[in-house]
């Protein structure tokens, strides 16, 4: 079932599926998102979602909660929002930084990331 998204909501998606090496990749500070579609190589790492759809663009100043625990975006890249909204995927980088190398990236600030499982809501919101 599909999550509604309010006001200030833009997208919002339940997790299904945790990847059985991504905890590597959040020792990294680094989250994979996809939807159901997520090629099979990359499965292993990535946070799977349900499918919710962005109704509005991902922007800097917004904000991303995974759970309870809530980031403001510091950096979008150019493709993020085409990779979201085609894949519901992008890269989330937990560091700090306001720029990015790789156009699908999504930098955040550097907090701690909670231990994603499945069931837990990932939101993101204007602020």
């Amino acid at each position: 079932m599909k999550e509604t998204v309010t006001m200030s909501e833009y997208f919002k998606a339940k997790v299904e599926y945790v990847g059985e090496e991504a905890d590597l990749m959040w020792e990294e500070k680094m989250v994979i998102l996809f939807n159901n579609t997520v090629p099979q190589d990359l499965k292993d790492i990535a946070i799977v979602h349900d499918g919710g759809t962005l109704a509005a663009p991902i922007e800097e100043g917004d904000e991303m909660l995974i759970g309870d625990t809530s980031f403001t975006l510091l950096f979008v890249g150019d493709k993020a929002n085409e990779t979201m909204t085609d894949l519901g995927h992008a890269t989330f980088h937990f560091n700090g930084s306001a720029s990015a190398d790789q156009p699908g990236t999504i930098c955040l600030e550097d907090k701690e990331i909670p231990v994603i499982e499945p069931g837990m809501i990932i939101t993101f919101r204007k602020k």
